[in-house]
């Protein structure tokens, strides 16, 4: 096996030499990526049961469907994206023209979590190479299985000075890659305390970087919501991969009037997904690990049960819970959740829904379910968030022509589509002057000329 030291440079002398930044390349290699997917389906799907309980249906939806999009739109959209994008000119620099030039930054690192660990390290790959990048993956280490299947479809679709990958535990093998080598960008996807290590390393040599976290995403429903289908459509995202996701509403904040009925309709919306028995349903997952079961079984205490809480330590399962009005001061309201657990809580007033809110600003994703649009402007635009979805909930992230991030606490910089070519690309600023206009005013001195500067440049 290649030592990391050998490894990394050798990532930067194929960048160097130039061999990724033609069109064909980066078109042949999206295409043989694709290629392997599907060419390994069926394992991808084995090892995301194995890994999370998810079930063929799910693993498609919300992973390799996810991957397969964003492939196809980079094919059909790269010859436009690496055009030179014309722009205007200044008067003051007439008869010149400008364009700007989309140029791979070089050797990027992307660490992907376990939650989607298929989806969260490949789709990112996808803008990485389309925009012309050698690559170093770093999958999860709590996702074994799909880690394996993936480490087979990059063998299978690049070279290793084309995209590296490397497995391992990401607290001792990230540090070492970073000491070791300066890379051109850093794509992390997880949570804050991580994060935050990554941010100081890479600040330490000036690296630029994007954080896809979390936070509270909050969902409001209020009283002119339509209650059927905000109970279905919130619990669906909140209950998806066993609520293991970064935009999964943390809480519900419900209008008092229309909260029994929205518990009573989200009970029955559960029943109906995964049955009377949710253990015995294909369709529902399993915690990742013993650490986070724990965790959110201790949330369990911390407000009263309406419905569910039944849990299995030896499968590591949590039945989806709706949990009443717990204290905002706890800690199921005062750290990200991640997992089957909704707390929901009654509203009486605009001001009340703000201040909750508040105590945890710049969420991810923020949820409202109102069938009033001028409810739906109000909030949109009151409270800073991410993205987000009106009367639903997570499906923001299925669409690649909507930019994917955080703001804040919750992540710097954005993905999807486009947006990813962006994120790995370096925007070069061109300006392109003709030598047969050549003007004296151009030139010192400049004594005498203000006016005729004034008017110029106004």
């Amino acid at each position: 096996m290649v030592s990391i030291s050998t490894a990394l440079p050798a990532l930067r002398q194929c960048f160097n030499a130039g061999i990724t930044r033609p069109s064909k390349w980066r078109t042949k290699k999206l295409q043989a990526l694709r290629t392997a997917l599907l060419a390994h389906e069926d394992e991808i799907y084995q090892a995301l049961y194995a890994d999370l309980h998810k079930p063929s249906e799910e693993a498609y939806a919300t992973e390799l469907a996810i991957v397969l999009e964003e492939i196809k739109l980079a094919l059909s959209k790269l010859t436009w994206w690496m055009r030179p994008e014309r722009v205007k000119t200044n008067l003051l620099n007439f008869p010149s023209s400008s364009y700007i030039i989309k140029e791979p930054k070089g050797t990027v690192l992307i660490i992907g979590p376990w939650n989607y660990p298929l989806m969260l390290l490949l789709g990112p790959l996808v803008g990485a190479i389309a925009a012309g990048n050698t690559v170093v993956l770093k999958p999860s280490e709590y996702a074994p299985a799909t880690a394996t299947v993936m480490r087979k479809i990059i063998n299978a679709a690049f070279a290793p000075n084309e995209v590296l990958y490397v497995e391992g535990d990401g607290a001792v093998v990230v540090p070492e890659m970073m000491s070791a080598f300066r890379f051109d960008h850093i794509f992390f996807t997880g949570g804050k305390k991580v994060a935050a290590k990554i941010f100081a390393a890479a600040a330490e040599q000036l690296v630029p970087l994007t954080l896809e976290l979390g936070g509270k995403s909050p969902c409001l429903v209020t009283a002119k919501a339509d209650i059927t289908v905000a109970a279905k459509r919130i619990a669906m995202a909140k209950f998806s991969n066993a609520g293991q996701m970064c935009i999964a509403p943390d809480y519900v904040l419900v209008d008092a009037s229309v909260k029994e009925a929205l518990v009573m309709q989200m009970i029955k919306a559960i029943q109906q997904f995964f049955g009377d028995d949710p253990k015995q349903s294909s369709a529902y997952g399993r915690i990742i690990n013993e650490a986070q079961y724990k965790r959110l079984v201790g949330y369990l205490q911390e407000g009263k049960i309406i419905h569910g809480a039944k849990t299995d330590a030896s499968e590591k399962y949590i039945e989806p819970t709706l949990l009443d009005q717990p204290s905002l001061d706890a800690a199921v309201m005062s750290e990200e959740i991640f997992g089957p657990v909704l707390p929901i809580i009654t509203v009486n007033s605009p001001e009340e829904t703000w201040q909750i809110i508040q105590r945890h600003p710049d969420p991810l994703a923020f949820y409202i379910f109102s069938q009033d649009t001028a409810e739906q402007a109000y909030w949109t635009a009151k409270i800073p968030f991410g993205g987000g979805c009106i009367n639903n909930a997570s499906l923001q992230f299925t669409n690649s022509h909507l930019p994917f991030g955080g703001r804040g606490a919750s992540g710097i910089g954005s993905a999807h589509g486009k947006y990813s070519f962006d994120t790995f690309s370096h925007h070069k600023s061109i300006l392109k002057s003709p030598t047969w206009f050549d003007p004296s005013m151009r030139y010192p001195p400049f004594t005498g000329k203000l006016s005729l500067l004034k008017k110029i440049m106004g």
